[in-house]
């Protein structure tokens, strides 16, 4: 193919930014729309999916009983690669997570949205994300006690 005529391909560069303000202004207005339901059921597993890579960050970071831990580096490595699990599960289940629909602004800027749907969603994501939050955390609290690791 003649270079002349070759369109060039970014690597770093998959959308300009007035692309990319479209995109999430386009995102927020069918995240303000959702339904009720599906939003809270979404918002609780983001929660939990939260939740499980906490977990797993601290069993990451917490000492075993030899008290020889490894280098301090390596730990806040190791732990934010477990952690990340977590953020990862949210991406990936297309879960909604308070934090992301904070976007939803740029649609309410533009007049897209209006602030009643904005408070509704920003509302249902939040409490959908403590409960499935809290939730995960009792029930890993109560199988500890079970096990017997707690107190």
């Amino acid at each position: 193919m003649d270079q002349t005529t070759a369109t060039p391909i970014s690597l770093l560069d998959a959308y300009a930014p007035a692309e990319i303000a479209l995109r999430v202004r386009e995102i927020g207005v069918a995240k303000a729309s959702m339904p009720v339901l599906t939003m809270f059921a979404l918002a609780v597993l983001a929660g939990a999916f939260i939740a499980l890579g906490a977990v797993f960050f601290t069993v990451t970071m917490t000492g075993g009983k030899t008290g020889q831990l490894p280098a301090f580096g390596l730990m806040r490595v190791a732990g934010g690669i477990t952690f990340s699990v977590g953020l990862i599960l949210v991406v990936v289940g297309g879960a909604e997570l308070f934090t992301g629909n904070n976007l939803i602004a740029m649609a309410w800027a533009s007049g897209r949205v209006t602030t009643q749907q904005v408070i509704r969603n920003w509302g249902w994501v939040y409490l959908g994300n403590l409960i499935g939050a809290v939730g995960t955390a009792a029930l890993v609290g109560i199988q500890s006690m079970s096990d017997g690791a707690v107190g």
